[in-house]
């Protein structure tokens, strides 16, 4: 059944969830309206550009919240172990105990990478490169902070996957807890 929606930013997270569930070539207009409970006639209101524009509005969602959250965090924290501190805790609530996946890793390994490349490569670049600069300020010399960032961003996505095959929450909330020490 078609329900009203007030505004565009009302649809992407629900948008957001059928592009996890299905990647962006499984999410049908069908599974999309299925997921909005939106009519094909309101949805092409929203998103006139079809598909592409609602992933783009998903993808620059979620830049803004990692932004916000995760990046500003990490570079503007008087304390920088602080802020990471603050980055496990955000991302484990953002990735829900690591029952949400990740929608840019998601676009990373489907064919929709080649569509996405730029949002792609840069949410993990500015996530590698805010985490580094923060470890650097904290501590770490350059080059082993670069490689830390890398490691860890890694095996924050790992652990998504991980979770998510082994259905264990509890398996997510442990790695976080490693990589964290780990720091």
């Amino acid at each position: 059944m078609a329900r009203l929606i007030a505004e565009k930013a009302d649809i992407v997270p629900l948008l957001a969830e059928v592009f996890r569930q299905y990647g962006f070539e499984g999410a049908s207009l069908a599974r999309i309206g299925e997921g909005t409970r939106l009519g094909k006639g309101s949805i092409y209101h929203f998103f006139p550009g079809g598909k592409e524009e609602m992933a783009d509005a998903v993808l620059a969602d979620i830049d803004a919240w990692f932004r916000d959250n995760i990046f500003a965090p990490l570079a503007e924290s008087a304390d920088p172990r602080a802020g990471i501190a603050r980055m496990f805790d955000d991302v484990e609530r953002y990735f829900d105990s690591g029952q949400r996946i990740c929608l840019l890793g998601v676009f990373a390994l489907g064919s929709e990478r080649d569509r996405f490349v730029d949002r792609v490569q840069g949410y993990f670049a500015a996530w590698i490169a805010a985490l580094g600069a923060a470890l650097q300020r904290s501590g770490h010399p350059a080059a082993e902070a670069a490689e830390l960032a890398e490691e860890t961003v890694a095996g924050i996505q790992g652990a998504l996957v991980l979770s998510r095959a082994l259905q264990s929450p509890a398996s997510f909330s442990t790695a976080l807890q490693r990589l964290q020490r780990r720091l």
